[in-house]
């Protein structure tokens, strides 16, 4: 399920972006965006890692639910900025990347750590 969410991730930041139908002005609503699917991520590998292990091997844990999903986040907004011309990488985008993947990694343990054991 990680690498699907991973690659939805990838295609949805380096494709062009269409005209977007007439949305309600919410602020933000673009880091919003980020926020959730990297959050959605790295949610996604922590109810991974739980349904695979019985217990916590942190440092793996923190590679790979923590600082791969971010370095991703990081890389694809150079992508945008370097190798597109219909995207512009953005380092607030990379920063609502980050809080999501942060967030995720603190409720992620508490929260699945119930449900996939319980």
């Amino acid at each position: 399920m990680s690498h699907f969410v991973t690659a939805v991730v990838i295609i949805l930041s380096l494709a062009p972006l269409q005209e977007m139908p007439e949305m309600p002005d919410i602020k933000f609503m673009d880091k919003w965006g980020h926020f959730v699917m990297y959050g959605g991520l790295c949610l996604v590998i922590w109810w991974e890692y739980f349904k695979q292990h019985k217990s916590i091997l942190w440092l793996r844990v923190t590679i790979g639910a923590i600082l791969l999903p971010a370095l991703l986040g990081g890389a694809l907004e150079l992508m945008q900025k370097y190798l597109t011309t219909y995207r512009s990488g953005d380092w607030m985008d990379f920063a609502a990347n980050c809080v999501g993947v942060l967030l995720a990694a603190l409720i992620g343990p508490l929260i699945l750590s119930r449900v996939c054991k319980g």
